[in-house]
Formats: C-alpha cells, structure tokens, sequence
C-alpha cells in the first residue's frame, strides 16, 4: 500500500485488492496528530468530561497504536471554558486565552487517564510549566516518546495568547513529523453549510487548502489550514462518533473529507 507523499501532502487511494479474510489492517500512515476539540469529551453532558465517552476514544486510539501507528494528540478546552466567548463579555484576551489553555490540561489528564486504563503508555505534554502534573514540550522528547510507542497529549495549545488549538495542532504536527491531521468533529466531513441546521447542505469529499480558505470554511481557523498548506500537511475531517473512524482513516479508507494541495476531486 502505498504511503502519502511527504513532500507534495498528495494521498493515495484505496488499495485496488482487499486484504484476506482475518488480516490486521496496514496503516497508510505511521504517525498522525490526531485533534480532538473539548466538545468531544463531553459525550452526552453539557459541560465537563464523559468518562465513558474517553473511554470509547481511548479504545479507538488502543486499536490504531497496535497498528504500529504512532499517535499525537492536541486537545482542545471548550467543554469547560472558551477564551474567545470569554474575550467577547469584556475579559481580558490574553487572560481568557490562558485560561482556556489551563482547559484543555485538564482534558488532557482525563484523556490520559482513559487511554492508560485501555493498556497504552501515554505521555502528557504542556507548552506551559506545570511540572507537577505535565512534562514541558519539548520537540525532540515529543519524537523520542512516539518511537518508544507512547501516545502523547501535547496540552496547552502553544502556550501563547491569540492562537487556537487547531493552530497548535497545526503547529505540532509540522513539529513531529506527522504525515497527516485527523480532525475529528461531530459530522463526517467538511460541508459547505452548518448540515446540522441545513439539510440541503452540501458534503465535500476533497479540498484544497486554497479552497478552505476562499470558501471561508470554518472547519480549521484560516491560520492553522495556511500553515498546513506552507508544509503540505494533509488534513482529513472525520466523525468521531462512527465506531472505528480513527482507525479506518489511519488505515487509508475514504473516510470524511480530505484536505490536500493537489486538485479536488
């Protein structure tokens, strides 16, 4: 099966023969960034952590790390604050920013939590000092926990005002080396209306970076989706909420919408 393209962020397509009954699935891609917003994390609730909903995303991200895929994770903060909403009522920016960065360590740890009790070996990963309770990020550390098998929680967004956590994660994956984005979210792809209130609207199966940003579609924030573009990182937009999605997508499925340099389709 062939591997995505390191260099031109192109993604092959499905393999032309299917895998004998009983064979494991083969990982298209050997490490990803996999962002998860807060509002994941909620599960049924209306504000906090669903244990048991970690607990079904943990399960997922067990079955794609004995794949052999090696796995970041940059979680967003808005089950339990949003900086931005906070800014908008008169609080300070930078001071609503930070506390929504202290949010997402909080998913982090619960995540943590969830994904070590599925029988995987997990790091916890802070742009902001917090050594008690995280490691500081520190690149090449990142990397060596990936290729000792640990999944790592890189929380805190990137440690500064005025950036979301889809430009952490942006960020982060060019930092890794990660082949691919997998952003999950609560609808099965990019869309070019709210599908939620819009039955008419209409799904896309690829897009450029060009073309979400022209569009204006709010699937990534316009800087996150530039600086993948810049390093022709891959982003694919996928619904969480199908049993096995992470690890359909990890594997090379067609699943939700595809986010590249090249031509749509």
């Amino acid at each position: 099966m062939t591997e995505a393209s390191a260099t031109t962020g192109e993604v092959a397509g499905p393999a032309d023969t299917e895998p004998a009954a009983g064979t494991p699935k083969q990982p298209r891609y050997r490490r990803i960034l996999l962002k998860l917003s807060g509002e994941a994390l909620l599960g049924d609730r209306q504000y906090g952590v669903d244990p048991d909903f970690c607990a079904l995303i943990a399960a997922q991200i067990a079955q794609v790390r004995s794949l052999g895929v090696e796995i970041g994770i940059v979680v967003g903060g808005g089950n339990i604050f949003r900086g931005l909403a906070a800014s908008a009522k008169g609080m300070d920016r930078s001071t609503a920013d930070f506390i929504g960065m202290l949010a997402t360590v909080m998913n982090a740890l619960a995540l943590q939590d969830a994904i070590e009790r599925a029988g995987v070996p997990t790091r916890v990963m802070s742009a902001i000092g917090m050594n008690q309770i995280a490691e500081p990020y520190i690149r090449r550390r990142a990397v060596r926990h990936l290729e000792k098998g640990r999944v790592i929680i890189l929380a805190a967004g990137t440690g500064n005002p005025y950036f979301t956590t889809d430009t952490a994660a942006a960020l982060r994956a060019v930092e890794i080396g990660a082949e691919v984005i997998l952003k999950a979210t609560k609808v099965d792809g990019v869309y070019d209306s709210d599908p939620l209130t819009n039955p008419g609207a209409k799904r896309y199966e690829r897009l450029t970076y060009s073309e979400v940003l022209v569009k204006r579609l709010r699937v990534l924030d316009a800087t996150a989706v530039s600086l993948c573009m810049e390093n022709d990182t891959p982003i694919i937009v996928f619904d969480l909420n199908e049993p096995e999605n992470i690890s359909r997508v990890a594997a090379g499925e067609s699943v939700g919408t595809l986010i590249t340099g090249g031509s749509p389709k």
